[in-house]
């Protein structure tokens, strides 16, 4: 059986995951999370040291790090990893189009690169990698974003966000690039799989403050899951994700997990002074019109 630590961060909902072959020691990170006070501007690495850690105690050897997508909620610690214990940053192969839908709401120069080539490697659906022992396998699963992958290394599935636990549901579907009808053929493809297939989600909400969640299985979210199991049809997830989605307030990390995400986890270059900075798009999402009060400086 695939071996799996979660780590979890509060602030954000978001699980982290080391995946390990007991027999060889070789190891996978999904979704590293890299801390920030949005408030005060202040980056920090506790929650990724925490993984570094476990994994250096447990003389394991990192050789990927796998992002399952651009994420809105919280930065990636993906070069930190790096730079702590080697191995090589993956996505999913569409992230181009991520990157050129969110270098125009940042008004990125020519300097911002929209080839992918911040990540070491692009994985397209249906590739294949060796972890020890383990196949890991990529599934291309758009509809929360073009670009968003799951992994089965092993019995164990990580779907980022596409799937919640059965109570919980589905992702939302209404960043730039996100579509319903395509959300739920992503899942009913993950549901597809065997019976007993261990499902690991990439947040947690605890809805009706029960307790921390993050392990299902295939069977167990085909029967139950509030969304997408028990045979609730394509239109009708549609209409239920649309008509929710329309309700949802934005990430409150979205603005600076983005410019940071589409770049690999790596900060935008500093400025002339050597400053960091990022930048906060006036109605990129909505709002009132109110470019007649920008100034003339």
């Amino acid at each position: 059986m695939t071996r799996v630590q979660h780590f979890y961060d509060q602030v954000t909902s978001t699980f982290t995951y080391v995946v390990s072959d007991p027999e060889t020691g070789e190891a996978a990170i999904i979704d590293a999370v890299l801390d920030l006070d949005y408030a005060s501007g202040t980056l920090g690495t506790q929650s990724a040291d925490k993984v570094v850690e476990y994994i250096r105690d447990h003389n394991l050897s990192l050789l990927y790090i796998l992002e399952t997508h651009i994420h809105a909620d919280h930065l990636s610690s993906a070069p930190y990893i790096l730079e702590q214990l080697g191995g090589e940053i993956m996505i999913g192969s569409q992230i181009t189009t991520v990157q050129e839908t969110f270098a125009t709401i940042f008004a990125e120069g020519d300097g911002f690169r929209r080839d992918g080539s911040q990540f070491d490697l692009m994985l397209s659906d249906g590739d294949t990698l060796s972890l020890g022992g383990l196949e890991v396998r990529a599934f291309h699963v758009p509809g929360h974003k073009p670009a968003c992958m799951a992994y089965l290394i092993g019995d164990a599935l990580f779907v980022g966000d596409t799937l919640f636990t059965p109570d919980a549901g589905t992702a939302r579907c209404d960043f730039p690039g996100g579509d319903a009808k395509s959300l739920y053929e992503s899942c009913q493809r993950l549901l597809a799989l065997p019976d007993d297939t261990r499902i690991f989600v990439c947040h947690d909400y605890q809805p009706g403050g029960r307790d921390l969640a993050f392990e299902s299985t295939v069977a167990e979210q085909r029967a139950h899951n509030i969304h997408v199991g028990g045979g609730i049809s394509a239109d009708e997830f549609v209409t239920m994700r649309e008509s929710r989605d329309a309700g949802l307030a934005m990430p409150a990390l979205i603005l600076p997990s983005l410019q940071v995400n589409m770049r690999a986890g790596n900060l935008p270059p500093t400025d002339a002074s050597s400053r960091l900075f990022l930048k906060v798009p006036i109605n990129a999402f909505g709002g009132a019109i109110l470019d007649r009060f920008a100034s003339e400086e």
